[in-house]
């Protein structure tokens, strides 16, 4: 009763009484053994987490990633090309008829400007070794397929103003951008093909340490990749036909006019056609169409773009990227011309030169000297279209080389192209005869099958045997795709040659080619050790601190400051796991994500081992 007397007394007199020293020890132990109770749910296993299940779902999202790299690449490319060529044919056609020159542009002299803009995109690219490697190791294989398309873009805009200072200028910088672009999408598709390897084989001892892959593990990427990719953009010769096809075919004259001073068709004639009216339109199509129809193919353009920027991933890690650069930018210019001492590019350029001659030889000659000579100007559209289906469709031919030998693509599509180039120089036709459609279409398929054997053959190949040299992809694809630049000169140059000449040049390189083919692959059972040039070795300086010495460094400068956070745990220079403890608990405070995944590593490094994970001056050697 005294108690109860006293404690009401104190209650009325409103005085604040601290509670018992037992109840205080009473509520710090609560709470430390809560906090304890906590950290341990918190570090301990999880019951409903499976990290095997985790980690195949996270490399299952890797693969998608890069299955959809590869499409969006080719989706890009497909559309870029598809613009540029359905707006340069729709362009050039306009500017041959006479009429439209002298209404919309009588002192301009159009003529003119189309001789020195083909001369930009054809002679330019032969200069594409010097800078090519330099541009994409200087801004990465992903942004050079975006600033190339850009260009692209760019030359689509200049025709809303045709002038020399923008039609000229825009085909200079074409003919600069065709290397790069090239190049860099035939490294980004083998760089994706191995990326998929490392995705799915992520428990191998050398994906986890990124050492070197062996010998033939992502060819059956690189086969399936490169079958794709080629299977998608083939079909930029369909949609490159849309504009002819929608907009000038109306335009046309009939094919009496057209050809009524045309004596010969075929073998038989020099230069492309040989009396071909110089007035191919009926009637001038009205400004706004064309207008319209080239904001059409400029928001293509801009689609492709975002394609390349938004959808397409790196295709080097950035560590990756900056060791490709840090080889000097000297060695980066010198190592594509010291990559040609080995004997199979060497031996290979050939095939490369002959892949660049087929296709233009396809689009320009025997389109126009036997396809219009001989059908008319309407059904140029028909002939580009079934050749450039017949090619996107028979590209899938090459998965068949996931089981029969390679060499079968290469000689297959060289003995289809060898039978059509030995029966075009027997033909030859008069002008103006439709009973040739059949014939000329099934010429049209049969090249596009040698076409796609052709351009997948060369492609898997070269992947085949660079595909464990990641650091030599962009060099062996600039050599490649350089090459192909020589071929796009040499069209350009025949361009007045007689018919057969061109079919005997065609001829000749197609037999070299495989003659050098069958010396490469010769030399290559044999074991015939090749010379391939050394890499020389990054020559940054690290700026970065190591995961460890940073957390260090900032315990030591906190301590100094006499922070709360610093931990005592960290002063140990042998860490135990009380110690990766505290490291976890300071980078929670921090939320420094990179760090705590170190920190998480070597957590489960000391459990599973029960021993030092680093010490003193071997932690980046661990790390």
């Amino acid at each position: 009763m005294e108690a109860t007397e006293q404690e009401d007394h104190i209650a009325d007199a409103g005085e604040f009484v601290a509670p018992p020293n037992g109840g205080v020890n009473e509520l710090l132990d609560m709470g430390e053994d809560n906090m304890q109770g906590q950290m341990e749910e918190f570090l301990g296993p999880q019951a409903q987490y499976n990290e095997e299940e985790e980690e195949r779902k996270y490399y299952r999202r890797k693969r998608l990633g890069v299955i959809k790299n590869v499409v969006a690449a080719s989706l890009g490319a497909m559309m870029v090309y598809s613009v540029y060529m359905g707006l340069l044919q729709m362009q050039l056609i306009l500017h041959y008829d006479m009429t439209y020159r002298e209404v919309k542009y009588s002192n301009l002299g159009l003529e003119d400007i189309d001789r020195k803009m083909l001369m930009g995109i054809n002679v330019t690219p032969i200069i594409g070794l010097l800078y090519t490697p330099v541009l994409i190791r200087f801004f990465g294989t992903k942004w050079i397929m975006f600033l190339a398309s850009g260009i692209y873009a760019l030359f689509v805009s200049t025709n809303y103003w045709e002038r020399y200072y923008t039609l000229v200028p825009s085909a200079v910088a074409i003919g600069v951008a065709i290397v790069p672009l090239w190049a860099s999408l035939g490294n980004y598709i083998t760089r994706m093909a191995q990326q998929y390897y490392e995705y799915a084989n992520y428990k191998e001892e050398h994906v986890q340490e990124r050492k070197k892959l062996p010998k033939g593990a992502c060819h059956s990427y690189i086969i399936i990749f490169q079958s794709v990719f080629y299977l998608i953009f083939n079909l930029s010769l369909v949609f490159a036909e849309l504009p002819m096809r929608l907009v000038l075919n109306s335009h046309l004259h009939e094919n009496k006019y057209i050809l009524a001073n045309v004596k010969v068709c075929g073998a038989e004639i020099r230069g492309m056609i040989p009396g071909f009216n110089t007035t191919v339109l009926t009637n001038l199509p009205h400004s706004m169409l064309l207008i319209k129809v080239e904001s059409v193919l400029m928001g293509f353009a801009f689609l492709a773009m975002i394609i390349f920027l938004v959808l397409c991933g790196p295709a080097y890690r950035p560590t990756e990227e900056i060791d490709l650069r840090s080889i000097g930018w000297g060695n980066i210019f010198q190592l594509p011309f010291k990559h040609l001492r080995d004997y199979r590019l060497r031996l290979l350029c050939p095939f490369f030169i002959y892949s660049g001659l087929e296709v233009l030889f396809a689009i320009t000659g025997f389109s126009l000297s036997y396809g219009v000579c001989i059908l008319g100007l309407k059904k140029l559209w028909l002939l580009i279209v079934v050749y450039g289906l017949s090619s996107s469709v028979f590209s899938s031919l090459s998965l068949f080389l996931l089981r029969l030998p390679r060499w079968l693509c290469l000689v297959g599509g060289a003995a289809v192209h060898a039978v059509l180039i030995i029966a075009l120089l027997a033909f030859s036709s008069k002008p103006d005869q439709p009973q040739y459609l059949g014939p000329l279409l099934v010429i049209s398929v049969l090249w596009g099958l040698g076409t796609a054997l052709n351009k997948t053959g060369v492609s898997i190949l070269l992947g085949m045997l660079y595909a464990e040299e990641k650091e030599r992809l962009d060099f062996i694809y600039t050599i490649y795709h350089w090459w192909q630049a020589i071929a796009i000169f040499i069209v350009y140059l025949w361009s007045g040659l007689p018919m057969r000449a061109k079919l005997s040049i065609l001829l000749a390189t197609l037999l070299l080619s495989c003659y050098c083919y069958c010396v490469m692959e010769r030399r290559m059972a044999k074991k015939v050790q090749h010379r391939l040039p050394r890499i020389p070795r990054p020559r940054h300086k690290v700026s970065n601190r190591n995961f460890a010495d940073s957390l260090i460094e900032d315990h030591k400068s906190l301590k100094k400051k006499g922070s709360e956070h610093c931990l005592v745990g960290l002063d140990d220079p042998t860490p135990t796991l009380s110690n990766f403890c505290s490291i976890f608990r300071l980078e929670m405070l921090y939320l420094n994500s990179e760090s705590f995944s170190f920190t998480i590593f070597c957590i489960k490094k000391f459990q599973s081992e029960q021993k030092p994970v680093f010490k003193g001056s071997d932690a980046k050697k661990r790390i």
